[in-house]
């Protein structure tokens, strides 16, 4: 019954998200006349040498004109992430109780009989769909954009995608990919699984053994400060695996959809690092772990 209604509640999303995007489309079409507006009274100042106060009027009204257009456009294409956002933790909610109920879809296969390649495909689609944080002029992005770690109070909610510590068959201790099964507020604990090892030993650890992923990814071009700078200190996925490892950061994105490109540590090489790498925002966290093994 939960499922039919998430389904009927994500039906009326989609139709309101559909909307929205008519009114953005819309919005900018009555924009354009203003803009072209503009454009025109440069040209005929130009041709004519001079700034009369009459253009100068002119131009105070349009710019003001086209200002306020933005500011709407702007209005509407929030509105239009929040519903996406909406979709999304609706999706999410539906997964998890189709997996509760041992219910499973072609997108969403028991993990156990996951092929690999199924689920790196998964993981690199995760990264892609993460939202790109846009705040308003002044606003500084969120705890868990891009680089910007979790508050100190802040609990995992149940799905969530983190970077957990265990303990691997050989007695080493690792950083892998996880899933929020749940938190015990008396114990101050996280219950986990692998991502890549559903059906396996369930992994009960500590808040200090677990990092959350970022919700969402940092603008470069509006936000650099909540980017990982060059030569920092990171655990990043190591690509088609499920594990995280130490590296450096090599070169910052520069476009909201670049990835890092980190070196990872590996004494197989002279100089102790690998070569070049790319990483998805989404896998590269702070390392807890500041000195050199």
């Amino acid at each position: 019954m939960a499922l039919v209604s998430a389904d009927t509640k994500i039906a009326e999303l989609l139709n309101e998200l559909h909307q929205l995007i008519k009114q953005t489309q819309e919005e900018r079409s009555r924009s354009e006349h203003n803009l072209l507006n503009i454009q025109k009274t440069h040209e005929r100042m130009q041709t004519e040498n001079k700034t009369s106060p009459y253009y100068r009027t002119k131009l105070r009204g349009l710019y003001t004109t086209a200002k306020a257009d933005a500011e709407a456009e702007c209005g509407i294409l929030h509105r239009a992430l929040d519903k996406i956002a909406e979709i999304k933790s609706l999706l999410e909610e539906r997964r998890i109780a189709a997996r509760m109920a041992g219910v499973y879809s072609d997108t969403d296969p028991p993990r156990k009989t996951m092929r690999r390649g199924v689920l790196m495909t998964l993981l690199q689609q995760s990264a892609m769909t993460l939202p790109l944080w846009i705040g308003k002029p002044g606003e500084s992005p969120p705890p868990l954009c891009g680089a910007i770690p979790a508050s100190s109070d802040y609990v995992a909610k149940q799905g969530d995608k983190v970077a957990a510590r265990v303990k691997a068959v050989d007695g080493d201790e690792q950083w892998i990919l996880a899933e929020v099964v749940s938190y015990n507020h008396s114990t101050n604990k996280y219950e986990v699984d692998d991502i890549d090892e559903e059906g396996k030993e369930r992994h009960t650890l500590s808040r200090r053994r677990i990092i959350p992923l970022p919700q969402w990814k940092a603008n470069p071009e509006s936000d650099p400060e909540a980017l990982f700078s060059k030569d920092q200190l990171v655990l990043a996925l190591y690509p088609q695996t499920t594990c995280f490892y130490r590296a450096l950061i090599h070169t910052p994105p520069h476009r909201p959809q670049d990835d890092y490109s980190v070196l990872f540590e590996d004494t197989s090489y002279a100089d102790g690092y690998s070569p070049p790498l790319n990483v998805a925002q989404r896998y590269v966290v702070a390392c807890k772990e500041n000195k050199k093994k």
